[in-house]
């Protein structure tokens, strides 16, 4: 895990400087003596108190996801994505935050960009963070809950990254240095039309951007867009992975996955997405 990445945590408890001790397993601890071991995958879970109130994604979606991933189907988003943040660490030691990092595809392609980036991946599902501190293990892989406050300190982090996650923009434009930029990833409009009703998936509304920015405009301006359309080709396999490893998996019956599964043929729908950055506002930073 790179220098500057665990320079910027700070302690959950009383915001103290967290630093890694050369132990076994890892472990993270401020001067006040709260410590937080690794998980033997790699990742430390720095929740506390009640935890989350926050569904994880399950093992099975984690599963669904890494397939899906894992077959390519998104690797134009994960390129045209890392163009952006890539362009974004100018320096050696630039700290990118992947809050929602998942099972870390997105974040592998940023660093694979730009070696000499340090990363921090946050996500709330423990299942999916076992792979993720497999796919980037120079990364400081986080459990936590993007809707509590960051466990980093204000103005230590170059670009933070929301990939279909929730997203925090008080907190992001405290941990963004000035200059930085927040890049966020949404589906617009026809996203997957043709099979995300099969699929289970909502459909996205008109005005999503437009509501995108209004959500962050107290604390960001608006940047530069992007949009992409990636055309797909899908077997029922596939389709049952796509329906499951997004929100709707929490929601979908083995039955359904099951019937999505056999589904005989080839589908090609066009996934339809939108990459926006943002600045943080003047008087917020």
């Amino acid at each position: 895990m790179s220098s500057p990445a665990v320079q910027a945590l700070r302690c959950p408890v009383c915001q103290g400087t967290l630093r890694l001790l050369d132990s076994r397993p890892p472990t993270l601890a401020c001067q006040a003596g709260h410590r937080f071991d690794a998980a033997k995958q790699g990742y430390f879970n720095l929740l506390t108190g009640k935890g989350t109130v926050f569904e994880a994604d399950s093992p099975g979606m984690v599963e669904a996801r890494r397939r899906f991933l894992d077959g390519g189907h998104y690797a134009a988003l994960s390129s045209a994505l890392a163009g952006h943040v890539a362009g974004r660490l100018p320096r050696s030691g630039a700290v990118v935050l992947d809050a929602g990092t998942g099972t870390g595809n997105y974040l592998h392609t940023v660093l694979d960009r730009v070696p000499s980036a340090s990363a921090v991946g946050l996500d709330i599902s423990k299942y999916a963070l076992r792979r993720a501190a497999r796919t980037n293990p120079q990364a400081v892989n986080l459990v936590w809950d993007i809707w509590r406050p960051l466990p980093l300190a204000d103005h230590s982090v170059d670009v933070v990254m929301v990939v279909f996650a929730p997203r925090n923009p008080e907190e992001f434009v405290r941990v963004l240095r000035p200059g930085g930029t927040l890049v966020v990833v949404t589906p617009r409009p026809g996203h997957l039309a043709g099979v995300a009703a099969q699929a289970g998936l909502l459909a996205i509304e008109e005005g999503k951007a437009d509501r995108l920015r209004a959500s962050l405009n107290p604390y960001f301006e608006p940047g530069d867009d992007q949009e992409l359309d990636v055309r797909l080709t899908l077997t029922g396999p596939d389709l049952a992975d796509l329906a499951f490893m997004g929100p709707a998996g929490h929601h979908l019956s083995p039955a359904a996955v099951a019937e999505l599964a056999g589904l005989e043929g080839v589908f090609s729908p066009t996934a339809k997405f939108r990459i926006s950055t943002f600045i943080p506002r003047p008087a917020a930073s």
